[in-house]
């Protein structure tokens, strides 16, 4: 929940950013009139700052905000990283003891007793089926062994999706980061050509502080985007090893209940008591 709240947050700031952009194109009219009442030789005569941060604050508005955004995305990367970090690594250690737990028990019931509730998603999946046996008493062994399969499966998918909270917007950011700042450049090396035209001369010191303003815009978008993907990704194989985690829970909870049906009822009511 904490971390649905804050990426909503990164994302409505993502969008105030893109809704000032539209309000800037006035100010761009005003900053190209002004241009063209500059002197011929005033322009890119001036000494400029090719630093990161002078490149910054040198750039067009449109190439500023293009630029806040992509770091704005580049957080909410690594701020997703540590929260799902954090998450996965809880949920993987309950549930490996959990496991363990499951594999030495001989009864549901005393499966129930040894992992309690401090487990997890394991615990749930231990009372669901210790539910189950409850409301089915006086039910055949193979229909309470069906319907715990289901309620065991839905359990488990259910799991893994909200341990997959997060990865859409990862998923988002990796693909669409390299595009908005490609973006950033195209509009920053197109006022560059603006410049030049209206200089009436081809010299380096017009067309290359621009077109390296421009550039930074690129480079922000890998920066967003190279991460995003390289965490996607290695997500995506730690979730996969904790569904597995869960499945195997799941088949050693079944097989508790298989052997309990083998043995009759009455062992049944006595572990879901």
């Amino acid at each position: 929940m904490r971390v649905r709240r804050l990426v909503s947050f990164c994302l409505a700031a993502l969008i105030a950013v893109a809704t000032m952009g539209w309000l800037a194109s006035a100010a761009l009219a005003q900053g190209s009139i002004e241009r063209e009442a500059l002197p011929i030789n005033a322009i890119g005569v001036l000494p400029r700052d090719l630093s990161p941060w002078g490149m910054f604050r040198n750039a067009d508005i449109i190439v500023k905000l293009v630029m806040i955004g992509l770091v704005c995305a580049s957080i909410v990367t690594w701020t997703i990283w540590l929260a799902k970090t954090y998450e996965l690594w809880t949920a993987k250690k309950k549930a490996v003891a959990a496991v363990a737990l499951l594999g030495r028990a001989r009864a549901l019931g005393e499966a129930r007793e040894q992992i309690g509730e401090t487990a997890g998603a394991v615990s749930k999946l231990v009372n669901t089926a210790v539910l189950e046996v409850q409301l089915s008493a006086n039910a055949s062994a193979e229909g309470l062994k069906e319907r715990i399969a289901w309620l065991l499966e839905r359990f488990e998918l259910g799991a893994g999706r909200r341990m997959g909270r997060g990865m859409g917007v990862l998923a988002s950011i990796g693909a669409t980061a390299p595009f908005v700042g490609l973006f950033g450049t195209v509009w920053g090396i197109m006022n560059s050509f603006i410049g030049i035209s209206n200089a009436h001369t081809t010299n380096l010191a017009v067309v290359a502080p621009g077109i390296a303003e421009a550039l930074l815009a690129t480079a922000l978008g890998l920066f967003a985007a190279i991460p995003a993907v390289v965490i996607y990704n290695m997500f995506a194989r730690q979730i996969g090893s904790y569904r597995a985690l869960l499945a195997d829970a799941g088949a050693l909870v079944m097989r508790l209940v298989s052997r309990e049906c083998e043995h009759g009822s009455a062992l049944l009511t006595r572990a879901a008591e």
